[in-house]
């Protein structure tokens, strides 16, 4: 009898597990035109300093015109999220619109180069381990239109390089549920709503979802955690969590010091830059040059000796619509509905002269640092609308994070940054 009932609750826990595991995906309903198309073969090519300068500058331009429209907000940014979805719609432009583009991701990189970068790098660059992973998808939605010819070209491209999903839909409160569906289960819940209507001209979205989730090399202890304060930007005090470490990689440039936190297995780390004092962010973001990110990467920056950490715990959400920042770096025709050239996308057949355009660039992140590791989500969207045209040594540094700073989430080997953002309070 026992048994029997053992066996019994064991097989509804089974069940109740089941039931959760299943639960936690939200389900797409639309139909995926990608199942059954096959990418063709990418080749392997090495990260050459062309690439990693023009991601790190991407990087940096990205995060000044962020910091110099939020200053003084908690901000985050995933400068490669945001470079995978515009890849993957510059395939789809043509002409000045695509020479644009192509200039404000990579410099003097052509896209056909950065398509091959980007997937080497996202594809055999970004380990993952039983306790650390990087995921990254990609999806292009289509409205369910007669008129709307989507270019199988630009397709197949997108399939080769980035992988993306495609999905042919009625852009009705439906796709609104799926597309917010397909952006939590990428994300793994943490970014919970991306949109939350569709405009009678949006034609197409194309969508990066980046997740990052690891645990630390060296996980805080209960009593490494204690009660601290928080000095924000305005001078207020916050009552916070400080998580107590000690760390052997300090960092120093002319405007900060800092510290390399690193996750397990060492493949990726937490970069904090405190400014020096009386600096704030703006001012010190606006000071930042490429250089001394380039000598952080590089390891110039960077020298070994134990350095006595604090970081608090914090967790938040940020948001920001890239269309000004993205037009203020060079990208201006995609956003014109009379100069857009978007005809390696598709084309729009009607008698009403009805053009292809981007109309928004929203970038939604969330990120959680505490006790075990970082959890970090990113979700890039660009809306595309149609218009009528018109051995550490004896030296001890200390770095406490009890006041405003900047920090990156970065890969190891090549130290681009996955993440980077600010921190001007706590709660």
């Amino acid at each position: 009898m026992k048994k029997k009932l053992f066996s019994i609750t064991s097989i509804f826990l089974l069940a109740v597990i089941c039931f959760n595991l299943i639960s936690c995906v939200k389900k797409v309903k639309a139909e995926n035109l990608m199942d059954g198309v096959k990418a063709t073969h990418v080749e392997d090519k090495r990260l050459d300093n062309e690439f990693i300068g023009a991601q790190t500058a991407l990087s940096l331009e990205l995060f000044k015109q962020v910091i110099s429209v939020d200053g003084g907000k908690n901000t985050l940014i995933s400068p490669l999220s945001i470079s995978v979805a515009l890849a993957m719609a510059t395939n789809g432009a043509n002409a000045n619109t695509r020479e644009q583009m192509q200039r404000v991701l990579g410099g003097n990189l052509p896209i056909e180069s950065l398509n091959e970068y980007l997937y080497n790098y996202v594809n055999n660059n970004l380990p993952n381990g039983e306790k650390y992973k990087v995921k990254v998808a990609n999806s292009i939605w289509l409205r369910n239109s007669k008129e709307f010819k989507v270019k199988q070209s630009f397709l197949q491209t997108n399939a080769n390089y980035y992988g993306a999903q495609v999905y042919k839909t009625d852009f009705d409160n439906q796709t609104v549920r799926d597309i917010n569906n397909w952006a939590y289960n990428n994300t793994d819940g943490m970014i919970e709503k991306l949109i939350e209507q569709i405009e009678k001209d949006t034609i197409a979205y194309i969508i990066n979802a980046l997740l990052f989730d690891a645990e630390w090399l060296s996980i805080y202890a209960r009593n490494r955690v204690n009660d601290g304060e928080f000095t924000t930007s305005l001078g207020e005090k916050q009552k916070v969590k400080i998580m107590h470490s000690t760390e052997y990689e300090y960092l120093q440039t002319e405007h900060s010091t800092g510290l390399v936190k690193k996750y397990n297995q060492s493949k990726y780390a937490f970069v904090a830059l405190l400014p020096n004092e009386g600096v704030t962010i703006s001012e010190f973001v606006n000071e930042f040059s490429y250089g001394e990110l380039a000598a952080i990467c590089s390891g110039e920056a960077r020298r070994t000796c134990t350095t006595i950490a604090q970081i608090p715990k914090f967790e938040y959400e940020y948001q920001i619509v890239l269309n000004q920042i993205l037009k203020n770096m060079g990208m201006q025709d995609a956003f014109n509905p009379s100069f857009a050239d978007f005809s390696n996308l598709g084309v729009i057949e009607n008698d009403k002269g009805e053009n292809i355009y981007i109309n928004k660039v929203l970038h939604k992140t969330h990120i959680s640092v505490a006790e075990r590791g970082t959890k970090a989500g990113a979700i890039t969207v660009i809306e595309m609308n149609k218009a009528t045209s018109s051995g550490p040594d004896e030296e001890i540094k200390y770095v406490y994070l009890n006041r405003p700073f900047v920090y990156m989430i970065v890969d190891t080997h090549h130290y681009l940054p996955l993440f980077i953002g600010s921190v001007e309070s706590i709660n």
